[in-house]
């Protein structure tokens, strides 16, 4: 039986991920101005999708919609905290969030993390190298 990291097209365990927001509005404006980024919004199936923003790999939405519940409880999503995650970390407040934990050591290979309530309740985690 082949192993499935021997498949082709196998690279990563995560293709996509969907953030659920009550307020789809809010939680784009929320992520907007904690990354300084551009969320393209549009209606898909009767959802309203915020897509990130990505030149290639993984990447996700935030989703509003039917079944779209956010919670603090569940897996959690480790989002990219680019070179230091305390730049993205120190927006979270001001845009509506609010930090659950600040940047903790993990260790020299793993870098850092820190874990955050978004606009719509969802925790989520942030991961950096320094």
């Amino acid at each position: 039986m082949q192993k499935l990291k021997e498949q082709a097209g196998f690279k990563n365990f995560v293709t996509w991920f969907e953030i659920p927001a009550y307020n789809h509005y809010r939680s784009v404006a929320f992520f907007n101005y904690i990354y300084q980024i551009e969320i393209t919004s549009v209606e898909l199936n009767g959802f309203a999708m915020g897509f990130f923003p990505v030149d290639s790999g993984v990447s996700g939405a935030i989703v509003t919609g039917n079944g779209c519940i956010p919670s603090e409880i569940g897996p959690l999503l480790y989002l990219n905290g680019g070179d230091d995650l305390n730049i993205i970390l120190a927006r979270v407040n001001e845009a509506g969030g609010r930090v659950v934990m600040g940047k903790t050591f993990l260790s020299e290979t793993a870098g850092y993390f820190a874990l955050f309530i978004d606009s719509e309740g969802n925790r989520l985690a942030l991961h950096s190298k320094y």
